[in-house]
């Protein structure tokens, strides 16, 4: 069974998606998050300014 295993050990497979709300509106927020593995961002527009 194993020949039919890929050998992808070091693929990452687990995405992280963050939301950018009032609590990261800085840019060095969201560096932080970047440099600590977020994949994917989504923008909250439900918080009215």
């Amino acid at each position: 069974m194993e020949e039919y295993m890929p050998d992808n050990t070091n693929v990452k497979r687990t995405k992280i998606v963050a939301t950018l709300g009032p609590a990261t509106n800085s840019e060095e927020m969201i560096q932080a998050l970047a440099e600590h593995g977020v994949d994917v961002f989504r923008i909250n527009f439900s918080h009215g300014t």
